[in-house]
């Protein structure tokens, strides 16, 4: 079989997409004998996952290391879930282990979600590498990825998403989030005020927790930032070339992972250096070049998208502000309305080709019941990519576009965007 065929074969094999728990998942992985022999970093959190772990690669590849990442969903192709060297993996690599997967199955049902994080598992092990990292999908306590020990666990930004498996608030949530910490090792928590539930679970299990603010801690201005931990400390340091007020917050974690792998994975500060600068991730607050100015932002939680709206009052002024919108129904669609209401004045609401999205009717139902601004306009489209080229449309060359509210949403954009370039 190939990549598609074997992707449209594990989809077929469970009749959910989502079954949390790592009973089967950890059953196979044992008869695989998996074995990942290189220092791991797992990263959970509720967003700023992807940007952790592009700097956590940035940096250790730019001081000489050679770097495994795991991170889920992709945007455009499925190889984007594993890079080796900072490379997406090639096809030809996935299928030994896909039939790998397979036979180790042995009559135990998994997901899609299990059955691909086993093989690339599988790659990573048998690739000669100096450090993994792992990105959860969802949640962490439960999260096939959690199969894995880590030697240093990074914990991002706690809240409301994924609610119907993970719990109804922070507080639930932080509690599963805690589940990738492990006992007597490090876990380094970015989210400057994390819920009661994450510091309890370290207490109850012995970690060596850091903390932002307590542990280590940033300060900077608009030019320059510092950052200090227990023992070491960088000064001067540029701002991250991933765009967004959060990316402070993320790198001053990711520093402090360092900090606590310099006993394995010295890093200078010239790679921190060279990291912070060249560090890019496709769909974070990623603004292409022409006009009108064109923003793809894969934010899909209350959480990210008023992180966003911040982001875009940053960039300065654009007499309209048109948006494409393609989400999940399960999300708390009224509050990332209210949170963009202000900054958007034409709406594209569009369809996407997955069971478990909002229809474009059913956007524009919630849109117009969370008081957007009496002149503001809305319409439905089919597509992202229609969505897209009406906005273009209508759009004078000194306004703007945002295109946002899913993976899907941005990654078929991204993929008509590829052709045009």
């Amino acid at each position: 079989m190939n990549l598609h065929e074997w992707l449209a074969w594990a989809e077929a094999q469970h009749p959910q997409a989502i079954e949390l728990g790592l009973d089967r998942v950890r059953a196979v992985a044992q008869r695989m004998a998996l074995n990942l022999s290189a220092p791991v970093v797992t990263v959970a959190g509720t967003n700023g996952k992807g940007s952790t772990c592009a700097l956590l690669e940035g940096m250790l590849e730019a001081a000489g290391y050679r770097t495994g990442v795991y991170g889920s969903p992709h945007l455009v192709h499925f190889e984007e879930r594993c890079r080796l060297r900072q490379q997406s993996v090639q096809a030809e690599q996935l299928l030994p282990q896909f039939e790998r997967v397979r036979a180790a199955m042995a009559g135990t049902s998994l997901t899609y979600f299990e059955f691909t994080t086993l093989a690339i598992l599988g790659v990573l092990a048998e690739q000669d590498l100096d450090v993994v990292i792992l990105e959860v999908g969802l949640g962490g306590r439960l999260d096939a990825v959690n199969i894995v020990d880590p030697d240093v666990s990074v914990i991002t930004s706690i809240d409301l998403d994924h609610t119907e498996f993970l719990g109804p608030d922070r507080e639930h949530i932080g509690r599963e989030k805690a589940g990738i910490m492990r006992a007597g090792r490090v876990t380094v928590v970015s989210d400057p005020m994390p819920p009661q539930s994450v510091l309890q679970h370290a207490a109850e299990l012995g970690v060596d927790l850091r903390l932002q603010g307590r542990d280590f801690g940033f300060q900077g201005d608009g030019q320059q930032w510092s950052w200090r931990g227990r023992q070491w400390a960088l000064s001067g340091l540029a701002h991250p070339s991933l765009r967004g007020t959060n990316q402070l917050i993320n790198a001053s974690g990711v520093l402090a992972a360092l900090e606590a792998l310099r006993g394995q994975l010295p890093v200078s500060a010239q790679a921190v250096r060279v990291g912070l600068a060249q560090t890019t991730l496709p769909g974070r607050f990623q603004i292409m070049p022409g006009q009108p100015a064109l923003v793809l932002d894969v934010a899909h939680n209350p959480h990210a998208v008023a992180t966003l709206a911040n982001n875009l009052d940053a960039m300065g002024f654009y007499p309209v502000t048109h948006a494409v919108m393609g989400a999940m129904a399960d999300k708390d669609l009224a509050a990332m309305f209210r949170s963009l209401n202000p900054l958007v004045q034409r709406w594209w609401f569009t369809d996407l080709p997955t069971p478990r999205a909002a229809s474009a009717a059913d956007l524009m139902r919630i849109w117009q019941a969370s008081g957007p601004p009496a002149d503001a306009q809305a319409q439905t489209v089919t597509s992202p990519v229609e969505g897209l080229a009406q906005a273009r449309a209508a759009a004078d060359p000194t306004d703007r576009i945002l295109v946002f509210g899913s993976f899907v949403t941005v990654g078929e954009v991204m993929r008509v965007q590829a052709h045009r370039h």
